[in-house]
């Protein structure tokens, strides 16, 4: 899954990035999850959009969204995913799990909130925040269902080779 994240960019300086990222996508067998914004991921035909707790709410989204789709929205309280979870969340994000320089706005949930939300509810949950090749094993223990990560890829000479470690 790839998520386009740009929050410097005029979305309509956005939307020929997102379609090429989501034709790549639809090549390679991947799912396209766009940042914030309902009308650019209609506007690009993304698989989904993915939600902070203070973007739209999750009706509101859903109701410009094509319904093929999905929603997710990020969590750093048990009770915010559970909440995200009743107004219909087609996953949550639960983080930030580690300290993390990506995001400048970001409240710890550590790893004892992603083993209380995977406990407690039945939608897939993605870690999120500071994950990397050391801690992927600790995350996945967790219970997570994925991992997203940033700077471990991208901040690494070779973004392939570290894909791919992480992955392995």
């Amino acid at each position: 899954i790839i998520q386009l994240r740009d929050k410097v960019h005029d979305k309509g300086d956005v939307l020929p990035v997102a379609r090429r990222i989501r034709g790549l996508c639809e090549e390679y067998g991947a799912l396209l999850i766009i940042n914030d914004h309902a009308d650019l991921a209609v506007a690009c035909d993304a698989h989904g959009l993915h939600l902070g707790q203070h973007d739209l709410p999750i009706e509101e989204a859903r109701a410009i969204l094509h319904p093929h789709q999905i929603i997710g929205r990020s969590n750093a309280l048990l009770e915010e995913a559970l909440e995200s979870e009743r107004q219909g969340a087609d996953y949550l994000a639960v983080g930030a799990i580690f300290p993390t320089d990506t995001k400048e706005k970001t409240r710890p949930a550590g790893v004892g909130t992603l083993e209380r939300v995977k406990a407690q509810v039945s939608v897939p949950v993605v870690a999120i925040g500071g994950i990397n090749g050391d801690n992927i094993p600790q995350v996945m223990l967790a219970g997570a269902d994925a991992v997203c990560v940033i700077s471990a890829v991208v901040g690494d000479p070779n973004p392939e080779e570290a894909a791919r470690r992480m992955v392995n």
